[in-house]
């Protein structure tokens, strides 16, 4: 596959079309929102919601997970919807206090394997589930978790600058879920070490080593990457070659791929080889994959071949115009 070929493919991946549905949603939300020009207002397009609460700030996200997934791998669907929440507050740079539930399901029984799932997820992060929403009398498998955390110094995707290092971490200790596109190096991992390679984001924030993150989401790496720049006006050289990938994967498949352990940051340049060093000092894949720059455009490199991945100057992918 060439990297025109692995362009076109990219744009067609459910993840891909997933998110570029933000930006109509966002756009039609704006018609009925009034804008709000004040220093404190919450800027949309980050992996949380974070709001000024005197030094720190308290991070609110929700992660609505598809009904097919619901309907096909219940428990695993409860698992990862604690812990994508999870991930999306330390990729903020905080740590997360608890979660809520939202839960439909035909009868109480069809509901036990996803709470289940809720509840291993729960136990392993250390974080509780202290209320939601229930309907056990619905017609088909729905859920959705929202998540409250707390940072001290935030890492958002508003802080790209050009010159960054474009940095990729990723768990490669894990196998595809089939037939879906999730990387699980989570279950079965012991407790203590997945809460501690998180701990890695907000000790990154505090220590200021880094100010700009992502969670690798649906979109994969590569659209993670997208939605990182396209929120601080950047664009990026991107080198193919130096993304981290476990062997033996079709690149496709894992340029797809949502990992339960993946972040993608924007660092000064200064900064990448510390940043690189901690993560594999954990045992977890990091390389810089890129340079930022002023150009809004996204290029993909591998050897003498390069495609546009995307124009921010002629299409939005999650940011509504």
């Amino acid at each position: 596959m060439t990297v025109t070929d692995l362009v076109a493919a990219l744009r067609e991946t459910r993840g891909f079309r997933h998110k570029t549905d933000i930006a109509g949603v966002m756009s039609s939300l704006a018609r009925y929102v009034p804008s709000n020009d004040s220093s404190d207002s919450v800027a949309m397009g980050d992996d949380c919601a974070a709001i000024a609460d005197g030094d720190s700030h308290l991070l609110f996200a929700i992660e609505g997970l598809v009904s097919d997934f619901v309907r096909d791998m219940p428990w695993f669907a409860g698992y990862s919807s604690v812990m994508v929440n999870v991930s999306d507050i330390y990729a903020m740079g905080g740590r997360p206090i608890a979660v809520v539930d939202a839960l439909w399901s035909n009868g109480l029984h069809a509901a036990d394997d996803v709470l289940a799932g809720m509840a291993a997820a729960s136990s392993v992060y250390g974080v509780p589930i202290v209320g939601g929403h229930s309907n056990t009398r619905s017609d088909q498998a729905q859920l959705a978790v929202a998540i409250l955390g707390r940072a001290n110094k935030l890492l958002s995707s508003f802080n790209a600058r050009p010159g960054d290092r474009l940095m990729m971490a990723v768990d490669l200790r894990g196998a595809f879920e089939d037939p879906y596109p999730f990387w699980n190096a989570s279950v079965g991992a012991p407790a203590a070490r997945l809460r501690a390679d998180l701990e890695l984001l907000p000790m990154l924030a505090e220590s200021g080593l880094c100010d700009a993150a992502k969670d690798i989401s649906m979109a994969g790496a590569l659209g993670t990457a997208l939605m990182l720049l396209e929120c601080s006006s950047m664009g990026a050289s991107i080198d193919l070659s130096r993304l981290p990938s476990p062997p033996g994967h079709d690149r496709l498949r894992w340029l797809s791929a949502f990992p339960s352990f993946g972040f993608v940051m924007s660092v000064r340049e200064e900064h990448a080889a510390q940043v690189e060093r901690l993560f594999v000092e954990r045992e977890l894949a990091c390389a810089v994959i890129g340079t930022v720059d002023a150009s809004r455009k996204v290029v993909l490199h591998e050897g003498s071949e390069s495609a546009e991945l995307w124009n921010f100057n002629d299409d939005a992918f999650i940011v509504g115009r």
